[in-house]
């Protein structure tokens, strides 16, 4: 079992951190990214800031890993963006792991060596089996799922499933931060409805906005399913990430100053077609519309279906592991800082299987890349034996403002509300 590789699928940031990780314990680490580049998911939203600095941003192991091959570490006080993380750090971090990573290999399924689910004879000496789109096959001692959820975005609906005629409505509904600027004849003088309270949510709003400012004819409303309340602005100049108090000042400027229409209490139940445009239906019967556009920046979900045949244990709620689930539920805490955890809170009924990064979270928007990094360097060090380093798990994250995400978001007017970290991609200039 030794002899074999560990896999890990993504090769985003945490999935990169694990290889390099893997590569300091002497093990042998094989990277499968589903699509065609390292940092794929994030390439995607190339346009948008974060509000996370550089020093925040690579992984110790990495950083050693990428300086051996001549790298230079950016400036750890700025603020890249998508872009800048993704060709400045991932591309290189991948080429310095070399054939260790391959691209364009989706995983499809996980599955103990000729077992499935159910059997339990003989399993604890069978190895993994990672089956890859086209029928490959590969044998590990372990695999580390850093996939993340970019590929799973929460429906429009508000009881979490599609809403009535919104996968009809596709061609107008769009899940993920747009580039504004880059498709300004598609905004310019529309009519745009944003669903959604978090971080994705602000950075649209500001966006649009800005375009409202210079073609007086754009429309925006916003769609909130409670509230209004101060915290969905975030933290301001209490926030200990200034560039996410920036953030909600900037949205909360744009509200003030007539851009943006707020919609409160809103959950939307249905779409319709209507004189070219679409309305959206509230569970209470209410309408907002025709808007040409819809953005539902409602955040995302993981996608475990190909890991229907290992053994998980995962919340019934969050769909995070279920030792990790108490310490990010939104419901029952008002966040704060992250406890650190590694290892004990990410293991499986499953040996060897293990969740990482923003899929670790389930559905639960407060996902930093410092969480997951300590994260791989806690599983990698019990894959690799060391039990005493896989727990002497240690996490300094900064003292934040305010939630970003359902959680907080749709708390009762008047509920408490906290601090915590938020998302990663969320600050636009």
């Amino acid at each position: 079992m030794d002899e074999l590789p560990v896999v890990v699928v993504g090769a985003g940031p945490v999935g990169l951190a694990a290889a390099a990780h893997l590569v300091e314990r002497g093990l042998r680490p094989l990277v499968l990214e589903a699509g065609p580049r390292a940092g794929a998911a994030v390439a995607r939203w190339r346009h948008v800031r974060l509000f996370s600095a550089w020093s925040e941003l690579v992984d110790p192991a990495s950083r050693r890993l990428l300086e051996a091959a001549g790298w230079r570490a950016p400036d750890p006080d700025d603020h890249p963006t998508g872009a800048r993380w993704a060709d400045g750090y991932l591309v290189p971090l991948a080429a310095a792991l070399g054939d260790r990573v391959r691209l364009d290999a989706r995983v499809v399924g996980v599955a103990r060596r000729g077992r499935d689910r159910v059997v339990d004879p003989g399993r604890d000496r069978e190895p993994l089996t990672v089956h890859v789109e086209g029928g490959e096959r590969i044998t590990a001692r372990a695999v580390v799922d850093a996939s993340g959820t970019w590929g799973s975005p929460n429906p429009l609906g508000a009881d979490g499933l599609a809403a009535a005629g919104e996968r009809e409505a596709a061609d107008r509904i769009g899940y993920r931060v747009p580039d504004v600027a880059g498709a300004e004849a598609r905004y310019a003088g529309r009519r745009i409805a944003v669903a959604g309270s978090g971080h994705s949510a602000l950075t649209a709003l500001i966006a649009l906005a800005d375009l409202a400012g210079r073609h007086p004819g754009t429309r925006v409303t916003w769609l909130l399913r409670r509230g209004p309340a101060p915290a969905v602005f975030g933290g301001g100049e209490a926030d200990r990430l200034p560039a996410r108090g920036a953030l909600g000042l900037r949205a909360r400027a744009a509200v003030r100053a007539g851009h943006v229409e707020v919609v409160a209490g809103f959950r939307t139940a249905a779409v319709e077609r209507s004189g070219g445009g679409l309305v959206l239906r509230s569970e209470d019967g209410r309408r907002v519309g025709p808007v040409d556009e819809v953005l539902a920046l409602t955040g995302f979900r993981p996608d475990h279906s190909w890991l229907s045949e290992v053994r998980l244990d995962l919340d019934p709620v969050l769909g995070a592991p279920t030792r990790l689930a108490p310490l990010i539920d939104p419901n029952v805490h008002s966040c704060g800082t992250v406890p650190p955890h590694g290892a004990a809170e990410l293991r499986h009924p499953e040996p060897g299987v293990y969740l990482v990064g923003s899929k670790s979270y389930g559905r639960a928007p407060t996902f930093l890349a410092l969480t997951g990094y300590e994260q791989v360097r806690s599983v990698v060090a019990e894959i690799a034996g060391d039990r005493g380093s896989a727990a002497a798990v240690g996490l300094v994250l900064p003292p934040t403002g305010v939630c970003g995400g359902s959680g907080v978001f749709d708390a009762e007017p008047g509920a408490a509300v906290g601090c915590c970290a938020g998302p990663l991609p969320v600050a636009l200039d």
